[in-house]
């Protein structure tokens, strides 16, 4: 007797998507470690950047906003590799697979979902910089909020993307030295990439991280939007629909 598979579906569907999103946010919502690891760690490690320079005010206004996107994206990248990987390991990706759910759609809405805790995680962290610990930026916050979620929802398509390739949780957290610490020590936050060797330099023109702190730099020095921060923000957000149509080819609807 032959079994058949269910066809799976092909078009993005609205409604398949958002019932995904609202499913992981209620498991999200009886797991508040992981919430508050995701929402409170970057408002955190921002406090303690800043006491750490106490005497140095100017510091911190040198480094406060770079890091203000790349805490964001660290902690979605870490959060959702493995609670992503955590549902492929029990099962419940190969399930939900099984039934008339596209990967776009599951891709999708795990995106979703991730997308608004990295609201409000961007929205806590921007607000506690600039109005709290005092952040000085020429241009607007609205603008550094804007590239600040963008960083978080890269750190989400990235962890979505990996987590197809890890084993177990403890393999999904030690690609964070493989595709993380590349990218942060060449994204300019030590020393302008301009001064680098030309070699590391070509590197880091293809690592979105880059173009995050470029961005964020932007925003620190200027008043209005410019062209710059414009190729920036369009550059991380490219990078993040890429992973994210990357992560969602690497599904399978059957584990081995």
């Amino acid at each position: 007797m032959s079994t058949t598979t269910p066809a799976p579906a092909r078009a993005l569907n609205a409604s398949r998507t958002t019932a995904t999103a609202a499913r992981v946010l209620r498991q999200l919502r009886h797991d508040p470690r992981t919430i508050a690891l995701m929402v409170l760690i970057p408002c955190v490690m921002l406090f303690l950047l800043r006491y750490v320079f106490d005497g140095s005010a100017r510091t911190f206004d040198n480094i406060g906003a770079s890091l203000l996107g790349i805490f964001p994206l660290i902690t979605m990248f870490l959060v959702t590799s493995i609670a992503t990987l955590r549902e492929r390991t029990s099962g419940t990706l190969e399930r939900l697979l099984a039934m008339p759910l596209g990967k776009g759609d599951l891709i999708t809405g795990y995106a979703l979902a991730f997308g608004t805790l990295a609201i409000v995680q961007s929205a806590l962290a921007t607000g506690l910089a600039v109005w709290f610990l005092g952040l000085d930026v020429t241009g607007s916050p609205w603008l550094l909020l804007l590239i600040a979620l963008l960083d978080a929802l890269l750190g989400t398509a990235l962890g979505l993307f990996v987590s197809a390739f890890a084993a177990s949780e403890f393999q999904a957290v030690q690609f964070m030295p493989a595709v993380i610490f590349p990218q942060l020590l060449l994204c300019g936050l030590f020393t302008p990439r301009e001064n680098m060797h030309p070699a590391l330099e070509a590197l880091s023109d293809v690592f979105p991280m880059s173009y995050a702190v470029d961005g964020m730099n932007e925003v620190l020095k200027h008043t209005d939007m410019t062209a710059a921060f414009i190729r920036d923000t369009a550059i991380v957000a490219g990078c993040a629909l890429l992973v994210l149509t990357l992560g969602a080819a690497t599904l399978k609807r059957r584990t081995a």
